[in-house]
């Protein structure tokens, strides 16, 4: 298949490239570069053994530019990453955030349809849970009122994507809700790099290893957990990227809707993370406790039970090969691709 793939330069888009083209299919990026870099499409490139990976420089709010994209292109599918996904930041930004990650996505699911490419894996993620009312969660747990604004993108987003898929059963809608990403890719070559001050634990605990960061702050350690921090499902990016190839089975026995949680069904608490950091990679990594993050919540872990038995797809990497990873892309990158 061809692939659009929006967001493609940032963390999870550039690693599910790589899987893409290992997997025999080829994808066109449209990125705003607004929280990532092209070196990290120059370095797919190289690890994959390809000339370059074909970019466009656009925001998907833009009609005309995505008009030119799919003008020049016979898209098969559209893998859709692109948006802001800061959990503390949205609660700070909502406006910003309802913005740029609704508007977006209304263009680009119109010029798609404008152009008959019907079949799109959308972004999605377990905080449509909200605090969710099963634990280990299933796709059949209700979505519960999601605690923070980004959260509540990606709730309403699927709505719309169901709505669309059902009034015109044409459109192939397959929605993945991630749990906590992490990790980097074994080569070293590729990884997260938030611009900026961090907002996921793992960057800010490889930035506070490598010296950037004096420590980490741990918000929370009175939740209802076995060590007080919060608990989540962590899942290597690699795995999460071979995820979205599983997906594309969905799309091609015409589907119509399928929605899989994507994580490991283990939950990990905050310092569970740091803990194993530490052991896998000899590094101290200082941290302090600070109050409770708006939005956040005490447990988060899934049943991915339905992705592997329909897509037969599972997760490969557990928490060390996660923090071992992590850290390597840290130490070999230590100021991510402007290194």
């Amino acid at each position: 298949m061809k692939i659009l793939v929006t967001g493609g330069a940032g963390f999870i888009g550039s690693h599910t490239l790589i899987e893409l083209y290992r997997a025999g299919h080829s994808a066109v990026v449209v990125d705003n570069l607004y929280n990532s870099d092209p070196e990290a499409l120059k370095r797919v490139a190289e690890i994959i053994r390809v000339d370059e990976i074909p970019f466009v420089k656009a925001d998907i709010r833009d009609r005309e530019a995505l008009e030119e994209v799919f003008a020049a292109h016979r898209f098969d599918a559209c893998i859709h990453f692109a948006g802001l996904k800061a959990v503390g930041e949205s609660v700070a930004k909502p406006l910003e955030y309802y913005e740029n990650n609704m508007n977006g996505t209304f263009v680009l699911l119109d010029v798609m349809r404008k152009h008959g490419c019907k079949n799109i894996i959308f972004s999605s993620s377990a905080t449509v849970y909200g605090d969710p009312a099963i634990i280990p969660i299933t796709e059949e747990c209700p979505k519960g009122h999601c605690t923070n604004p980004y959260g509540q993108t990606k709730s309403m987003l699927e709505q719309v994507m169901m709505d669309l898929q059902k009034a015109d059963p044409e459109w192939n809608v397959v929605l993945l809700r991630y749990f906590n990403p992490i990790g980097a890719h074994p080569s070293g070559r590729i990884g997260e790099n938030p611009n900026g001050i961090p907002n996921n634990l793992m960057p800010y605990i490889t930035q506070v290893a490598i010296g950037r960061r004096e420590k980490l702050n741990v918000f929370g350690n009175d939740y209802p957990t076995p060590d007080g921090t919060g608990v989540r499902d962590y899942i290597h990016v690699v795995d999460l990227a071979t995820a979205h190839v599983a997906a594309l089975q969905a799309i091609d026995r015409k589907q119509g809707l399928a929605i899989y949680n994507i994580g490991t069904g283990h939950g990990y608490s905050v310092l569970d993370v740091v803990k194993t950091f530490v052991k896998v990679n000899g590094v101290e990594v200082p941290y302090e406790i600070k109050e409770r993050r708006a939005g956040d919540i005490a447990t988060c872990y899934c049943d991915p039970a339905k992705a592997a038995k329909e897509l037969g797809w599972k997760a490969q990497y557990g928490l060390e090969e996660m923090c071992r990873d992590s850290w390597n892309w840290q130490k070999n990158n230590p100021n991510g691709y402007q290194s």
